[in-house]
């Protein structure tokens, strides 16, 4: 394994540009679901929501989000992240705003969308993009080192908030979310002052995927490759939202206090980090192809321990097993698209994969607050999760086996 000393070698010589995906990563919180969901009581209670009604709203501005993303997400093929970046920050810190002003129901749906494509869409896509294109041969420890921003707010934000709450108005919490992003946008300019030419631009350093050659969009999304993959790696937002989007309604089902269980998401933030590293340093020596089909099973675990969970104690546990699927969600979709279909369109193919990530995202909350609403047990719900993460690894297997004999030798 690459010694801790090499890591501290490798980010000093390219410190700027991991510092740039590790910002953009870290303000894409803003928009995830883990942060929205914290204030779930505040906007239920403030627009008189129900579960369902609530979950509904997300699904439907995130979906939308996620339809949009397919056309944006093209526009980090075209323009360089000193100014998509800062654009898309400008919009994201406005969309805080929103969150802050806005009094009626129907603005709710359109500031969730603004905050699902800025945020979680086309910040963090954005960050994996430029990553995925400044490295090639380090790529699994580059994506490792700029996650390292969204676990940083991953751990610290949740919890802030959660205080925060008790010591200021929520709306007032999202001024100082916009104010923050602002602020933040200097630094990514200055960072950006002399960008680093993409490694993928260059003849003697381009990576091809399958066959030795770029594969467009179009040629990527007709390939069955795409559908096996992409669908399972949606599993992970798509279920995992619906656990952080519900977690409020899970504690009271359990009868334990809020704080309490967000108190233990910091271990699973912990496990995140290292498992990112470990993915990242196995990614480069094993490639992404052996780890894809086991990367999601740890989380088929965890939801059966949380549907059982008598204790924090336990759930615990399973958040711990969540942050370790975490590490392998952080670092192989962002190898993934490249590594199969090379890196000249990996920003309009990347985006199409967020579309569907962000759209499982969508699903999730919005389906399962409608389960809860018609007296579908939450508990139930996680184990029919887990059933699902164990059919999804299992059908990468043949279609990883069947693109890894089709990638160029030398690679």
């Amino acid at each position: 394994m690459h010694s801790f000393a090499s890591y501290l070698r490798f980010i000093k010589d390219n410190a700027p540009f991991l510092a740039v995906g590790a910002l953009l990563s870290a303000l894409s919180s803003f928009g995830q679901t883990f942060l929205i969901a914290v204030f779930a009581g505040e906007i239920r209670a403030e627009y008189g929501l129900s579960n369902g009604q609530w979950g509904t709203i997300y699904m439907v501005a995130t979906m939308t989000s996620a339809a949009v993303m397919v056309y944006a997400g093209g526009l980090t093929d075209r323009f360089r992240v000193r100014s998509l970046g800062v654009l898309v920050l400008v919009l994201l810190a406005l969309s805080c705003v929103g969150m802050a002003l806005n009094t009626h129901v129907l603005g709710l749906v359109l500031i969730v969308f603004c905050l699902r494509l800025f945020g979680q869409g086309m910040s963090s896509t954005i960050s994996v993009v430029a990553i995925s294109r400044w490295f090639i041969a380090t790529r699994g420890r580059a994506l490792a080192v700029s996650t390292l921003g969204f676990i940083i707010a991953e751990a610290t934000l949740p919890l802030t908030s959660v205080w925060l709450k008790s010591h200021a108005d929520w709306r007032t919490i999202w001024l100082g979310f916009a104010g923050f992003i602002i602020v933040m946008i200097p630094l990514l300019w200055i960072l950006l002052k002399r960008e680093r030419t993409p490694q993928s631009a260059a003849k003697e350093d381009t990576a091809t995927g399958m066959d030795d050659r770029h594969w467009t969009r179009a040629e990527a999304l007709k390939h069955p490759l795409f559908w096996t993959l992409a669908p399972a790696m949606a599993l992970f937002p798509m279920l995992a939202t619906a656990f952080w989007f519900h977690q409020v309604h899970f504690a009271e089902l359990k009868g334990w206090e809020h704080l309490k269980f967000v108190a233990v998401f910091p271990l699973g933030t912990f496990t995140f980090m290292g498992a990112t590293f470990l993915f990242g340093w196995a990614v480069d020596k094993y490639g992404v192809g052996r780890l894809l089909p086991i990367y999601l099973l740890p989380y088929s675990v965890a939801f059966i321990i949380h549907a059982f969970s008598p204790t924090i104690g336990w759930s615990a546990l399973g958040v711990i097993l969540m942050g370790l699927v975490g590490g392998g969600q952080a670092t192989l979709p962002g190898s993934v698209w490249s590594t199969y279909f090379g890196t000249a369109y990996i920003g309009s193919i990347k985006s199409a994969s967020v579309a569907l990530m962000v759209l499982g995202s969508a699903i999730g909350p919005g389906l399962s607050g409608w389960l809860i609403d018609i007296g579908v047990g939450f508990d139930t719900q996680l184990l029919f999760y887990s059933a699902t993460f164990i059919i999804a690894s299992l059908a990468m297997v043949p279609a990883v086996r069947k693109a890894e004999a089709r990638l160029p030798a030398a690679s």
